[in-house]
C-alpha cells in the first residue's frame, strides 16, 4: 500500500471519528470501530479487491498496522450493511467540507449497475422486484439490474446519488432526488444543472425552473440550437469520465451484491471512496482532484 493511500486513511478516520463523536454503543464496543470499518470499506474500493474473501485476506496480510482486528467475512459483510446510512452521511460530509461544495454548475446522469448476466440467476435472484431490464445507448447493450443516478459537480464531486430500476423514467427519478433534498436546492441561488438528452422535457424543465434551476441540454434535430450548447460537448466528457472512474477503477459493474442491502452498500462504498479522494486532494492541493493513481494500488 502507498503511502499515499495510508494518509488519506488516516485523514478520513480522524474526519469519520469527528463527525459520530458523541455516538454510544450499548455494552462492549466492537474491536473494529465504525470509523476504521468505514475506512477499510475504502480501502477495499481503492485498491480493487470485489471479492470481500479476498481482500479480508490480504487486509491480515498487509494491512495489520492500520486494522489490528479484522472480522471474519460474514461479520465483515453483516456490519458493512448496517453502516449504510454512516457511509451515506460521510459522502454529503466530505462533499460538504471541500472547495466543491458551493459549485452552482451540476452536471447528471445514469450509469448501469449490473446485477446478473444469465436468465436463471435473473429467476432465482433476490434482487426481483427492485433490479429490471435496461438499454444502455453508451455501450449499444441491455442489461439486468439497477441505474446509479449521479448529480456531481464538474470536479466529480458527489452532490446527490441514487439506485433506481431501469424500468423508471430518468426524469422522475432525477425529480425524487431533487424533491427529497429541496432544502439543499433551496440554498442555492442559480444553479446551471447539464444533462443530455434523456432528460429533455419542456414540463420537466418549467418543474426545474420553479426550483431556480436552469437545464443545459443537446438539441434534437428538430430544435432550434439551444443557449449555451456550443460549449456542452465538453463539458458532457466530465461526467462521463466520472462515470468512467467508477467503473475502471472502480469496479461498479462488478460489485457483486446478490440483494438490494448488498447492492446499496457496494454502491455506497465506491461513491464513498470517489469523493474521498476527491476530498483529500482538494485538501492537498493535488493539481487533479479527481485522480485515483497515488491511492489505487
Amino acid at each position: 500500500m502507498t503511502p499515499d493511500l495510508e494518509t488519506l486513511l488516516t485523514a478520513l478516520y480522524v474526519k469519520i471519528d469527528d463527525e459520530i463523536e458523541g455516538m454510544r454503543w450499548m455494552g462492549r464496543p466492537p474491536l473494529l470501530s465504525d470509523s476504521e470499518l468505514v475506512c477499510l470499506a475504502v480501502a477495499q474500493a481503492l485498491l480493487g479487491y470485489c471479492s470481500e474473501a479476498r481482500w479480508l485476506r490480504f487486509a491480515r496480510k498487509c494491512l495489520s498496522g492500520l486494522f489490528p482486528y479484522l472480522p471474519q467475512q460474514s461479520g465483515y459483510n453483516k456490519r458493512l450493511r448496517a453502516a449504510l446510512p454512516l457511509v451515506k452521511r460521510m459522502i454529503r460530509e466530505l462533499a460538504m467540507d471541500s472547495d466543491f461544495w458551493t459549485d452552482t454548475v451540476w452536471i447528471t446522469d445514469s450509469t448501469p449497475v449490473p446485477c446478473g448476466m444469465s436468465r436463471p440467476n435473473v429467476q432465482r435472484s433476490n434482487l426481483a422486484g427492485w433490479a429490471g431490464y435496461g438499454y444502455c445507448a453508451s455501450y449499444s447493450r441491455f442489461f439486468w439490474g439497477l441505474r446509479l443516478y449521479l448529480v456531481c459537480t464538474p470536479t466529480g464531486m458527489p452532490i446527490l446519488w441514487a439506485l433506481a430500476t431501469p424500468k423508471i423514467d430518468e426524469r422522475e427519478v432525477l425529480a425524487a432526488m431533487l424533491e427529497v433534498d429541496a432544502e439543499l436546492i433551496a440554498q442555492r441561488q442559480g444553479i446551471l444543472l447539464i444533462s443530455d438528452k434523456g432528460f429533455a422535457s419542456k414540463a420537466f424543465e418549467k418543474d426545474l425552473a420553479e426550483l431556480g434551476i436552469e437545464l443545459l441540454r443537446p438539441s434534437f434535430k428538430r430544435e432550434k440550437k439551444r443557449y449555451g450548447e456550443p460549449m456542452l460537448k465538453k463539458v458532457r466528457q466530465l461526467i462521463e469520465s466520472v462515470n468512467d472512474t467508477l467503473k475502471g477503477q472502480l469496479d461498479l459493474e462488478q460489485q457483486g451484491g446478490r440483494t438490494f442491502e448488498g447492492v446499496a452498500i457496494r454502491v455506497a462504498q465506491r461513491v464513498l471512496a470517489l469523493a474521498a479522494s476527491i476530498w483529500h486532494n482538494n485538501k492537498i492541493g493535488a493539481p487533479v482532484p479527481r485522480s485515483l493513481i497515488a491511492y489505487d494500488h
